[in-house]
């Protein structure tokens, strides 16, 4: 009995989506893990309900497909907000947005299979003959890659390689950014976005990469503007290349506020309320930091005198 107790009390404790390391409940884990079944369950309204609209398997395609790339675009950006806020835990949450965008991923093609009357011959057809759909599958293996190596077993077994296979997600993202593109086909206004928000995401890892602190306002602002104009770029080539749309029309769009408001702009606020989190950051840390010195001149007489 005294040795089974022993074995208990030596045991790791067991780690769950909404617990730390150490087994204890963590309010922000078990948000975000609440949180990624969201979406599923408004599809699954939305579908009972009648609001999918008369195709509702189709709907139900594109918004699993959809929430797959917005959470992989959530689990990139974990990294850069962490660093621009100075939040370290926010690293714990990265894990469930990438399994969220592979669940959302897994469920964005079993559906198609569904729609494809379990045609699984007619389904790889699909897959080798559209280009968008073979980036699509590519993405999706990837991922499955990913997700399948994401447990701490897996980390500790591949050591340097981990980090090596995971670099990988970049491309995905890349891959199911051009499959948002082409499956959206004409109104590419959130693949835009989505695009755009990548883009930002990549620019703060190169800035980071190179040396330049991800907590200066002044570089956060540059990063904003040049999210904002790699994103107008990104809409022009779309359009020129798949609509022959002129590029002059579509650049004039983007400065008539009163028809719409184009995605770089939403681009560049995404990218200045970053800068803006970043000089609250900074200024709370000086503030902080300028305590500690006052305190720290305060107890020296003491000591003297003692």
């Amino acid at each position: 009995m005294p040795s089974t107790t022993m074995a208990q009390d030596t045991m790791p404790p067991r780690k769950l989506p909404w617990t730390d390391r150490a087994g204890k409940f963590a309010p922000l884990k078990a948000a975000v893990f609440a949180g990624t079944f969201v979406p599923a369950l408004f599809v699954l309204w939305w579908w009972v309900s009648g609001a999918l609209g008369p195709r509702p398997l189709t709907e139900a395609i594109h918004e699993t497909g959809d929430w797959a790339i917005r959470f992989l675009a959530m689990s990139l950006a974990v990294t850069p907000l962490r660093r621009i806020a100075q939040w370290p835990k926010l690293i714990n949450v990265r894990r469930i947005l990438g399994l969220a965008a592979l669940f959302y991923a897994l469920a964005h093609l079993l559906l198609y299979i569904a729609d494809q009357k379990w045609d699984l011959g007619k389904v790889a057809s699909e897959i080798v003959l559209r280009l968008y759909l073979t980036l699509g599958f590519v993405a999706l293996l990837g991922l499955v890659a990913l997700g399948s190596t994401s447990t701490d077993a897996m980390i500790r077994r591949l050591g340097k390689n981990w980090n090596r296979l995971h670099k990988i997600v970049y491309a995905l993202a890349a891959l199911a950014a051009v499959h948002f593109f082409m499956q959206t086909k004409a109104d590419v206004f959130e693949a835009t976005i989505i695009s755009g928000l990548m883009i930002l995401l990549m620019l703060y890892r190169v800035a980071h990469r190179y040396g330049l602190p991800l907590h200066a306002p002044l570089v956060l602002a540059g990063i904003a503007v040049a999210g904002g104009v790699l994103t107008a770029a990104a809409e022009l080539l779309w359009y020129g290349l798949a609509t022959g749309i002129p590029v002059s029309r579509v650049l004039a769009a983007n400065w008539q506020f009163a028809i719409q408001i184009r995605p770089m702009w939403w681009v560049f606020l995404v990218g200045l309320c970053a800068a803006a989190l970043g000089w609250m950051r900074a200024g709370a840390s000086e503030a902080k930091g300028r305590g500690r010195d006052r305190g720290e001149k305060a107890r020296r007489p003491a000591r003297a005198a003692a």
